[in-house]
C-alpha cells in the first residue's frame, strides 16, 4: 500500500517542479503560441521511469492543434530533459532520478469530440424536478 502512495506524490511532485520549470526556466520558441501545461504524470511502480503528460491549448478554446504543433512541443520538452531531470535530481533527495518520456495529451480534444457528437444528436433537453 505505500508503494502506490510514494508512486503518487513522486509523480506530483515531478508535476509541479516541471510547471515551475515551464514558467520559470525555459524559454524554448517551440512552446510559444498558446499555453502549455503539464496535466499529469505517471511513475512506475519501481521508480526508475516517470510518462509526463503535456497538453498544449491555443488561443482559443475550440483551436484545434496541428500534430506539427504537437511535434514541435514534444521536441521542446525532448532537449530540455537533461534539465529537467537535473533539476528533479536538485528538488527530489532520489537515489534514481526516473528516465523521462514525454506524451501529448489527448483527453481534452477527446472530450471536445464527445461534447460535438452529443451536440449532433439534437436532443432536446427536460427538466428534471425535483420531488
Amino acid at each position: 500500500m505505500g508503494r502506490v502512495y510514494r508512486k503518487g506524490r513522486l509523480g506530483e511532485e515531478i508535476r509541479r517542479i516541471v510547471s515551475n520549470m515551464l514558467l520559470k526556466e525555459i524559454k524554448d520558441p517551440r512552446l510559444s503560441g498558446g499555453i502549455v501545461t503539464v496535466s499529469g504524470v505517471e511513475v512506475t511502480e519501481d521508480g526508475s521511469y516517470a510518462t509526463i503528460f503535456i497538453t498544449k491549448l491555443g488561443n482559443s478554446a475550440d483551436e484545434e492543434i496541428s500534430s506539427e504543433e504537437k511535434n514541435d512541443v514534444l521536441a521542446a520538452f525532448k532537449s530540455a530533459k537533461g534539465l529537467i531531470r537535473r533539476e528533479i535530481g536538485k528538488q527530489i533527495k532520489l537515489r534514481h532520478v526516473p528516465d523521462l518520456s514525454f506524451k501529448i495529451d489527448t483527453s481534452l480534444e477527446y472530450g471536445r469530440h464527445i461534447s460535438k457528437l452529443i451536440d449532433e444528436l439534437d436532443i432536446e433537453k427536460t427538466e428534471v424536478k425535483d420531488e
